[in-house]
C-alpha cells in the first residue's frame, strides 16, 4: 500500500503534469493544424482495419 506522502505526491505530479501538457497542446495547436492535415482519414482507416480484422476473425472462427 502507498503512504500518505507517496499519495499526496502521487496526486500533485499527475496534476503538475496533466497541466503542463494542456498547455504545451494549446502552445502547439497552430503547428498541429498546418503539419497534420489529414491525419483523422489515417485513424479512421486504421481503426476500420483492425474492425475487419476482428470482423474476420469472428465470422470464421
Amino acid at each position: 500500500m502507498f503512504s500518505t506522502g507517496q499519495l499526496i505526491f502521487g496526486i500533485l505530479f499527475f496534476i503538475a503534469f496533466a497541466v503542463i501538457i494542456g498547455l504545451q497542446y494549446r502552445k502547439d495547436l497552430n503547428l498541429h493544424k498546418r503539419y497534420y492535415k489529414g491525419t483523422i482519414w489515417v485513424l479512421i482507416a486504421f481503426i476500420g482495419f483492425i474492425a475487419m480484422i476482428a470482423t474476420v476473425k469472428f465470422i470464421f472462427m
